[in-house]
């Protein structure tokens, strides 16, 4: 059976590693796990036309929500979040979008939340950061988001200040920013208001310490990296693809 992960630039993605292993340890030679990088989402039905073979997709940056129009059915989760990043291939022949970024999310983090933790910051507002919100609302913990082009009730990098900051003590990037071979760069917020009350969560995985990181770190903050996430989504995700 082949499998695959549809996004942009995605030659460093973790997936492809990972299924491939998946599969040697469960021995099943026959599967493959290939990553389909593509120009623009509007290459996917070429991708179907020419794997008429796949069984089930992951979905990256930057195409978990316009994937959408392309599927025929979503589970109940991703139709609330507005983002898929687990495609499954229905027998009738159709498409079906879920959603595991909010399992894998949720799993990871709760292990480092402590009592005080009870608001956070997400920083971008792409299809990764819906689903993290979702999470967060199970939770219990209140959030707001922070982007470039703020609108609503969004804040923008220029209103974070020293109040902000500390009464937010969940900082999650969901940005690209600081993924590799760019690992010189990290969300502009005033990291100096950071303290050992922060948690600080990067989705980046690659490298292992980001510089966001890194900053939270050097200020006393509890960090963790997006690598367990993926590793939960990914079983989730498997795990739909064979029920």
């Amino acid at each position: 059976m082949r499998f695959g992960l549809i996004g942009k630039n995605i030659s460093y993605s973790f997936s492809q590693a990972y299924f491939s292993n998946k599969f040697k340890q469960l021995k099943l030679p026959a599967n493959r796990y290939d990553n389909f990088d593509l120009e623009d989402i509007e290459a996917l039905p070429q991708v179907l036309k020419d794997y008429p073979e796949l069984k089930g997709l992951n979905v990256t940056i930057p195409y978990k929500e316009s994937v959408i129009p392309f599927l025929n059915k979503l589970s109940k989760k991703a139709e609330k979040i507005g983002a898929v990043n687990t495609i499954k291939f229905l027998k009738n022949g159709g498409l079906k979008g879920y959603n595991t970024d909010c399992y894998g999310f949720k799993k990871s983090i709760e292990p480092f939340i402590k009592k005080h933790h009870k608001k956070a910051l997400i920083l971008g507002t792409g299809g990764a950061s819906k689903a993290i919100a979702f999470s967060l609302k199970e939770l219990g913990i209140k959030y707001k988001y922070v982007s470039r082009s703020p609108v609503k009730s969004n804040l923008s990098y220029d209103d974070l200040n020293e109040k902000i900051i500390t009464q937010h003590q969940i900082i999650i990037n969901c940005t690209p920013l600081g993924t590799f071979p760019k690992i010189d760069e990290c969300p502009n917020i005033p990291y100096e208001y950071i303290s050992e009350n922060h948690l600080l969560y990067d989705l980046v995985y690659n490298p292992k310490r980001s510089l966001f990181l890194t900053n939270g770190e050097q200020r006393g903050a509890v960090i963790t990296n997006g690598l367990k996430m993926l590793e939960f989504q990914a079983e989730k995700a498997w795990e739909i693809w064979n029920n």
